[in-house]
């Protein structure tokens, strides 16, 4: 008999409510395993702060390696003000960094989706944002988080220099086009490139080589160029018009983030990280809330795990192909929140407050 290979999630809790959230996750994996027949297999380790306190790093060597064995990690969240005044290159959110430049996690998918259960939490308009679905894609290893020289440095009349340098390839531009434009193909067909061709040369390339990219391999895509600047105005004023932005790491830092709060709550809205696919159709991929670690509220049991859940959901579609499951844990999402359950961080007159497990067990009840 061939023994077939298990696939292992790689749990990072990481900091604050991190742990809390992911223990959400784990009880599904194990539910799925239970009544599913899969042969999902954990493992843990420690990432952010809780690594840096134990090993006086954010992320040490054995987890890093596991990373690379596993289908796909799982990340809590990670930092808090605890470690605010540690080196740059100690502070916990270098573990993320880490994960995704050696994992080469280029494309950054973080969808905006207002439920229609939430649309008053929203501070627009219900009539700008219910229905809204959104998927940007952010490139993720490149760009002026990554570009070189940088670094402070003392110059003339005793002042300090700051330096960071924005710099694009070719080749970076079109990998995280080509995933933005295969998304397209199976949403809307709908694609919107940001950059600022108007005052930056990088930005130039970026518009150029999208086109390039376009006009070669998916004429079918319809295809709209916007400036960064406009794109964050028009999430605000029609929200609604966009499918999928494609756009460079600062832009795609700063837009998704406007475009999580068009839905109302934070503790709702998942992420992926997607690596290349390899010789065997395997992508590396890391996923985790776009939410942070809330120390504030660690430990109470009051966290918002659907962020989590819902990663997880995105985990199960585009790491292991999964869709059936992940159609299902979706779903059961939203048959919760039509039975009115939230969490602290969603709670409206009328519905019922529960704890950070009780949201979980609820989300298992709906999968029976």
């Amino acid at each position: 008999m061939i023994k077939v290979k298990k696939r292992k999630f790689l749990l990072l809790p990481g900091d604050g409510v991190g742990p809390e959230v992911v223990g959400e996750v784990k009880k599904i994996i194990q539910w799925f395993n239970s009544n599913k027949s899969l042969d999902f297999e954990m493992e843990e380790g420690l990432a952010g702060g809780a690594s840096y306190d134990k090993h006086g790093t954010p992320i040490t060597d054995e987890v890093f390696y596991k990373a690379l064995e596993c289908e796909a990690v799982i990340l809590g969240a990670v930092g808090g003000p605890k470690w605010d005044n540690l080196e740059f290159s100690k502070k916990p959110e270098r573990a993320l960094l880490k994960l995704r430049k050696e994992l080469k996690l280029f494309a950054n998918l973080r969808p905006a989706i207002c439920f229609k259960q939430l649309v008053d939490a929203s501070t627009l308009k219900p009539e700008i944002v219910s229905g809204l679905d959104i998927m940007i894609v952010r490139e993720l290893t490149g760009g002026i988080y990554f570009g070189e020289p940088r670094g402070i440095k003392p110059i003339d009349n005793g002042e300090r220099k700051g330096i960071n340098t924005h710099t694009y390839t070719t080749s970076e531009i079109q990998r995280v086009a080509r995933v933005a434009f295969d998304l397209a193909k199976k949403r809307k067909n709908k694609v919107t490139s940001c950059e600022k061709s108007n005052v930056m040369e990088a930005g130039l390339l970026w518009r150029e080589e999208v086109e390039l990219l376009h006009d070669k391999e998916f004429k079918d895509v319809q295809l709209n160029h916007m400036l960064a600047d406009n794109c964050a105005m028009q999430l605000l004023r029609n929200p609604k018009q966009f499918d999928v932005i494609v756009t460079d790491n600062l832009f795609g830092d700063m837009l998704s983030d406007q475009a999580s709060m068009l839905t109302g709550s934070l503790g709702l809205l998942p992420s992926a990280s997607l690596g290349a696919k390899n010789k065997d159709g395997k992508i590396r991929a890391m996923y985790e809330p776009i939410h942070g670690s809330a120390p504030d509220i660690a430990g109470k049991g009051i966290a918002n795990p659907i962020a989590t859940i819902l990663s997880f959901a995105m985990a199960l579609k585009y790491s292991l192909d999964l869709v059936k499951e992940s159609d299902a844990l979706e779903k059961a999402v939203q048959t919760v929140l039509d039975e009115k359950l939230r969490t602290k961080d969603i709670l409206s007159p009328g519905m019922k407050e529960v704890s950070t497990s009780e949201m979980g067990d609820a989300i298992i009840s709906k999968l029976q």
